[in-house]
């Protein structure tokens, strides 16, 4: 059953699936599955913060199911995009053209960012590159080189574009974000490149040949059908984004490192990032919400992520705080306390 968990991410797949096949509200499945059943579901079940023994990890590490799973997300957003290409044509109501851009958009954030978001972090070449694909039917391609050398370096301080300010609102921080963590992006290509003395204009440059792929989409969605598709599409990958966006804010709201006597941050440690332990929101992200483990040990498959004690914890799981950032005032009112009572156990310098 514990491997089994993981084939819930698959129920966003069937609500998408269920809108793209329907008219009138069943158009907007996804969104009432992913951001009103599962907050609702999970303020009546309490979190599991129970962790895996030794022994279970070592066999969880070498099960290669835990990567067929993944690849089957990337196979299901690739056809659900082309699919969703062919839909959203003909005599569509107004209400139902924005319930299927909006479930593509859903789709966008949970398969093609959240899951490239993991495979980015492997080792392997063809992870890698399946999570390119991912983030590239998304739009979000310079979310790789900004995120693994960006914002694992510098979060949780200043200099990161992804770290959410103390009393800064969720709407302000998406433009914030996305601009800062895109520009960084380039800069972070063009200083690795610059070191190895090749051209920032060559194609060893990930930025470039990201920004081409990304023209040639929007370009054979406009070949293909039409400007008003592709426009539908960047509706959706915008959905997407603006879903890693508010994930981004809720992941380090407030939260800073020290500096120490010389001058330096201390290490990134797992109270610098939020964490939840809500079963659903933590299955259907690929244990995205144990994020304080996740950037304390960045190459650590989502299987094998632990629940660290202390970490500041979120009072439900993902969607619900998610929900809860787009009511500013309230946002302020209830994270502000969480983050008075976190701080105020003083923890030393690392």
């Amino acid at each position: 059953m514990s491997k089994l968990k993981y084939l819930s991410a698959f129920l966003l797949a069937t609500t998408v699936y269920i809108s793209f096949t329907n008219v009138g509200i069943w158009t907007y499945s996804p969104l009432i599955f992913s951001f009103g059943l599962i907050p609702l579901v999970e303020l009546l079940f309490k979190p599991d913060a129970k962790n895996l023994s030794e022994e279970e990890k070592q066999k969880a590490a070498a099960d290669s199911y835990y990567s067929i799973v993944l690849y089957a997300v990337v196979i299901l957003q690739v056809v659900f995009l082309i699919y969703f290409l062919f839909v959203i044509q003909g005599n569509l109501s107004s209400f139902d053209l924005i319930g299927r851009i909006i479930s593509m958009g859903i789709l966008c954030g949970i398969f093609g960012i959240n899951v490239g978001h993991e495979l980015g972090h492997r080792s392997n070449r063809f992870e890698q590159f399946l999570g390119e694909i991912l983030l590239l039917t998304s739009l979000e391609t310079h979310f790789l080189p900004y995120h693994n050398s960006g914002h694992h370096h510098n979060v949780a301080t200043p200099k990161d574009p992804a770290t959410a300010r103390k009393g800064e609102i969720v709407f302000l921080f998406w433009l914030r974000s996305q601009l800062g963590s895109y520009f960084q992006a380039w800069k972070i290509e063009n200083d690795r490149l610059r070191k190895k003395g090749k051209s920032a204009f060559s194609f060893s440059n990930k930025m470039l040949i990201y920004t081409v792929a990304q023209i040639a989409l929007l370009a054979s969605i406009y070949y293909f059908f039409n400007v008003q598709t592709m426009f539908y599409f960047l509706a959706a990958a915008i959905i997407g984004i603006l879903l890693l966006e508010t994930v981004n804010y809720i992941e380090h709201y407030g939260l800073l490192r020290k500096i120490k006597e010389n001058g330096n941050y201390e290490r990134v440690q797992p109270h610098h990032s939020w964490n939840s332990n809500h079963i659903l929101g933590r299955t259907m992200l690929f244990e995205l919400s144990r994020h304080s483990d996740h950037h304390y040990k960045a190459s650590k498959h989502y299987q094998l992520l632990d629940s660290t004690p202390n970490s500041p914890q979120m009072l439900t799981g993902y969607p619900g705080m998610m929900l809860l950032a787009l009511f500013p005032p309230l946002w302020f009112k209830v994270m502000n306390k969480q983050l008075a009572v976190f701080n105020s156990d003083k923890r030393p310098i690392n």
